[in-house]
């Protein structure tokens, strides 16, 4: 997986596209390859921004103060007009991307307590079964973003470190098998070299375990 940090990240926005979408006061969003979308959005995107800009109201007595596009877009932005491009950095508006795309994300990894389940059915039955032999879902979060396509949307800071982030998985046939498979080669080895997970001695949750994992 692709690892996007938009503290790092500047997103590149055609100033007429966004301009346009300003203009048109429709409900847009703007993903992090610097494309602009209308709704019906896609939950095949991730957002940096979405929203609608009103209109300012006009008096016959004065004229309107043109706004900054920071001031459009949020203060949360830092927001850098060079000619025909609007360059974008996200990081501080981190909250409201997470509210645009977590109902899209396969797991959570934004709060201190960790990743509790992916939202795919297929991953969380693998991942729910292999918790039995003491693989957890950090450990398999990490397994998919080294093996699998994706991107991994974050905000990534090294000194003092802090990682806050969102999963996003793009072959789901990939990571089923390929997950499944790092699962089952794991448990093999605990049955054969763990005496804690003697295959006489096996929990029924753990017997179910490697029945899914089709080791029994």
């Amino acid at each position: 997986m692709k690892k996007f940090n938009l503290q790092k990240e500047i997103i590149i926005i055609s100033r007429s596209e966004l301009f346009s979408a300003i203009n048109s006061t429709k409900n847009f969003a703007i993903s992090i390859d610097g494309k602009i979308h209308y709704e019906p959005f896609s939950e095949k995107e991730i957002y940096v921004y979405q929203g609608a800009v009103k209109p300012e109201t006009t008096s016959s007595l004065s004229m309107p103060k043109p706004r900054t596009l920071k001031e459009i877009l949020g203060n949360s932005y830092n927001i850098v007009e060079d000619d025909e491009r609007i360059l974008l950095k996200a990081a501080g508006a981190w909250t409201q991307i997470i509210a645009y795309n977590l109902a899209n994300a396969d797991y959570d990894d934004t709060s201190a307590d960790g990743i509790a389940d992916f939202s795919d059915s297929t991953l969380e039955d693998i991942g729910w079964h292999a918790t039995e032999f003491n693989i957890n879902y950090r450990e398999l979060s990490e397994y998919l973003e080294a093996k699998c396509d994706g991107i991994l949307l974050c905000v990534e800071i090294e000194e003092p470190y802090q990682f806050t982030g969102l999963g996003f998985i793009r072959d789901r046939k990939c990571a089923h098998t390929k997950l499944f498979n790092y699962c089952k080669e794991k448990i093999a080895y605990e049955l054969k070299n763990n005496p804690d997970f003697n295959p006489e001695n096996l929990s029924e949750d753990e017997e179910e375990a490697t029945e899914f994992f089709k080791l029994l």
